[in-house]
């Protein structure tokens, strides 16, 4: 569910001046699903976060897959598939079409910066903790929790210690939102709703991390493609907005 968030520092007004310390500029960043006519964030960044200095190919996601004729019934037997990698090249697909993928995973390793380009995600933690990195701040997860990665965020995920993260991940070409019939006219979680506002907490505050010549892995289609950011992307004081 999109609600509005404020971390860190931010200007009084959008889309006005605001300084860094030096009297240099911060450089805003509007992410938003559908341009200007959906919900949006507002980032400000320390340096462009549009500069790159190099873009490669990088791979291919799996898209392999046979019909499921004769129709039969299936039994995913996902404690059987091999443990290892991380949250996002250790994925194992089980199902897809033309809108979703649903993939396994039972990782445990942290991942490389990543985005993907294609859609929202939607990630059911079944066993293990970690942080998941973003562009947005660091959020802890745990067993039991769903997070929800809208389309183009940055981010990494870091396992804890020794463990291994169980999970479920859906892969959309859409966005994920509550369904219609659980919400009010203005956007409010009705009485009868499986859960409420009250069961949502965002990232904590947005961390501002220095490197050079960073990569950050893209998905887009069947592909995968390497960014190598001027500076880490990580690199954002303040945000408000719709996340």
């Amino acid at each position: 569910m999109p609600f509005y968030q404020q971390r860190g520092d931010i200007s009084r007004k959008r889309h006005t001046q605001f300084r860094q310390p030096d009297g240099s500029l911060y450089h805003e960043e509007l992410m938003g699903e559908e341009g200007f006519n959906y919900d949006s964030a507002l980032l400000y960044h320390v340096n462009p976060p549009t500069a790159l200095n190099a873009i490669e190919a990088a791979g291919s996601v799996e898209t392999s897959s046979s019909p499921n004729h004769p129709l039969r019934p299936r039994h995913f037997k996902t404690h059987e598939l091999e443990v290892g990698g991380d949250m996002v090249t250790g994925r194992k697909l089980l199902l897809l079409n033309e809108d979703v993928r649903l993939s396994y995973v039972a990782a445990s390793e942290s991942s490389e910066l990543s985005k993907n380009a294609m859609g929202d995600e939607m990630i059911f933690i079944e066993e293990g903790s970690g942080v998941l990195e973003s562009v947005f701040g660091d959020l802890p997860f745990s067993k039991g929790d769903h997070l929800v990665l809208p389309a183009s965020t940055i981010h990494r995920w870091v396992v804890a210690g020794d463990s291994v993260v169980r999970a479920l991940v859906v892969e959309t070409k859409a966005h994920i939102s509550p369904p219609k019939r659980y919400m009010s006219r203005n956007g409010q979680f009705l009485e009868h709703a499986p859960y409420c506002e009250r069961d949502i907490r965002g990232p904590e505050a947005p961390t501002v991390r220095e490197g050079k010549d960073v990569p950050v892995y893209v998905r887009h289609g069947n592909g995968v493609t390497r960014h190598v950011y001027e500076n880490h992307p990580f690199d954002v004081v303040g945000w408000d907005g719709m996340m």
